[in-house]
């Protein structure tokens, strides 16, 4: 696990999984948003974020959470040597971005550029919930079933799949790191 792709619909705690992750692995996070927006919410150039975002896939070890955009999340499902699709049911991903809505009235979203606009921002997430849904969920969770030939795949159903997830993560980087301890 050197290259770590999270991908999925808006609202399903891709983020907050992303940091655990990377607190568990130590492997360095980057976030997409940020990548792809300025503080306050403006988009930076997008060949910029190609250009940024090219370096990112082209490193040794990342775990990148987000879409960026439909061109770059197939080049980085790719690269990545683990998937993991997080993919709640529907009204899961709702309730997700309502959660994140609320809280954000009060503080920023974890995970989004400083002074992203909370209201907008979280509209816009409700407009593509339905689409990613019925159009691009079908078209990774076909993605994902295929490149578990070749990469190593989690496919995370339920909330529960996903703290499954990280206490399976936390028992493999704790055996690694015994099995280096011994002489």
């Amino acid at each position: 696990m050197k290259r770590v792709a999270i991908f999925g619909n808006a609202g399903g705690g891709k983020s907050t999984l992303a940091h655990e992750l990377a607190a568990i692995t130590g492997l360095p996070l980057h976030v997409l948003d940020k990548i792809q927006f300025r503080p306050g919410g403006s988009a930076v150039p997008y060949e910029e974020y190609l250009q940024a975002h090219t370096a990112l896939v082209n490193s040794d070890e990342w775990i990148m959470d987000g879409f960026g955009c439909i061109k770059t999340v197939w080049e980085r499902l790719e690269v990545a040597d683990t998937l993991i699709h997080v993919d709640l049911p529907l009204a899961v991903h709702v309730m997700g971005v309502t959660q994140r809505l609320v809280k954000g009235l009060f503080a920023a979203p974890e995970g989004w550029p400083e002074g992203s606009p909370v209201i907008s921002s979280s509209i816009s997430s409700y407009r593509v919930l339905w689409p990613c849904h019925s159009r691009l969920t079908p078209k990774y969770r076909s993605y994902v079933s295929e490149a578990a030939q070749r990469k190593r795949v989690f496919h995370l159903r339920s909330r529960r799949e996903l703290k499954q997830f990280l206490e399976a993560i936390k028992g493999e980087v704790g055996s690694a790191q015994r099995l280096t301890r011994r002489p």
